[in-house]
C-alpha cells in the first residue's frame, strides 16, 4: 500500500536535480539495506537526470562522528549531500556540516523526516529536504472525506498509515468478492487484478512485481524547525 523505497528513491533523485536544481551531489549511506538500497535508487535517478555524483562515502547505524567523511566531501564542493539512513545520525551529521561551514543542504528518504530529527540538529536543520512515500492527507483523493469520518468516528487525529491500511483493507474485500470466496488461493489472482477508487488514489492498482503503479511521494523541507511541504509527486 505504501510506495516502495526503489520507487521513492527514484522520484527523489530527479526531484533534486530538475526542481532543486542541484549538478554536484554527495552521497552518503549508513550500509544498511534500507538505507544503502535508498542511496542506491537516487544516485542512479539523479544521474539519469543529468546530475554529477562527486563522492559517494558510508559509514553505519551506530556513527555519530562523520568530521572524516565530511571533510573529504567538502573539498569536492557539492551543491547537496544526500543521506541513506536514518534521523539519528543524520542529526549529528547535518550539525556537523554546518560546523564545516557546508552551504550544501543535506537531503533524505522518510526516516529523517522526523521530529526527532529536528530536535537533534537544532537550527542546523533548517534547509534540509527529506521524502516521505504518500501524500498529505488534504492532497489524496478521498482524504477530506476520510478525515472527517475518522473524526467523527473515534474522535482523534487520523494517524499517518490509516488510510493506507484502510484502502489495502477493502482491496482485498473487493478481491474476496470477486472470487465469492476468503481462500488465499482463489482471492490473490483478483487482488493483483486491483484497479479501484480509494481514499489514497483515484485508481488504486499493482504493477507485476505488487508495488503501488502510481504511488505518491512527498518531499518536504525543513523551515524555522519544522517541517513543511515542498511538493507532492503522483499518487493521486
Amino acid at each position: 500500500m505504501i510506495t516502495s523505497d526503489t520507487q521513492q528513491g527514484s522520484v527523489a533523485g530527479e526531484f533534486a536535480v530538475k526542481t532543486l536544481k542541484v549538478k554536484k551531489i554527495a552521497i552518503v549511506d549508513d550500509r544498511t539495506a534500507y538505507g544503502q538500497g535508498l542511496a542506491d535508487q537516487f544516485e542512479k535517478a539523479a544521474k539519469a537526470a543529468g546530475g554529477t555524483i562527486v563522492d559517494r562515502e558510508f559509514t553505519n547505524d551506530k556513527a555519530v562522528d562523520f568530521k572524516a567523511i565530511l571533510t573529504k566531501i567538502k573539498s569536492t564542493n557539492p551543491d547537496l549531500v544526500y543521506y541513506g539512513g536514518a534521523d539519528s545520525q543524520a542529526g549529528p551529521m547535518v550539525k556537523q556540516m554546518k560546523t564545516l561551514g557546508f552551504r550544501a543542504p543535506l537531503m533524505a528518504g522518510e526516516m529523517v523526516k522526523t521530529d526527532t530529527f529536528v530536535k537533534i540538529a537544532g537550527d542546523a536543520a533548517n534547509g534540509t529536504v527529506a521524502s516521505l512515500a504518500g501524500l498529505p492527507m488534504n492532497e489524496m483523493p478521498g482524504g477530506a472525506d476520510y478525515d472527517a469520518k475518522y473524526k467523527k468516528r473515534f474522535n482523534e487525529d487520523v494517524q499517518t498509515y490509516s488510510p493506507y491500511a484502510y484502502d489495502g483493507a477493502m482491496a482485498m474485500f473487493g478481491a474476496m468478492k470477486a472470487a465469492n470466496s476468503t481462500d488465499p488461493a482463489k482471492y490473490l489472482p483478483f487482488l493483483a487484478k486491483t484497479d479501484m477508487q480509494g481514499v489514497t488514489a483515484k485508481h488504486l492498482a499493482y504493477d507485476s512485481k505488487g508495488d503501488l503503479k502510481n504511488g505518491g511521494i512527498t518531499l518536504y523541507k525543513v523551515v524555522d524547525g519544522k517541517w513543511t511541504t515542498l511538493q507532492s509527486v503522483g499518487g493521486k
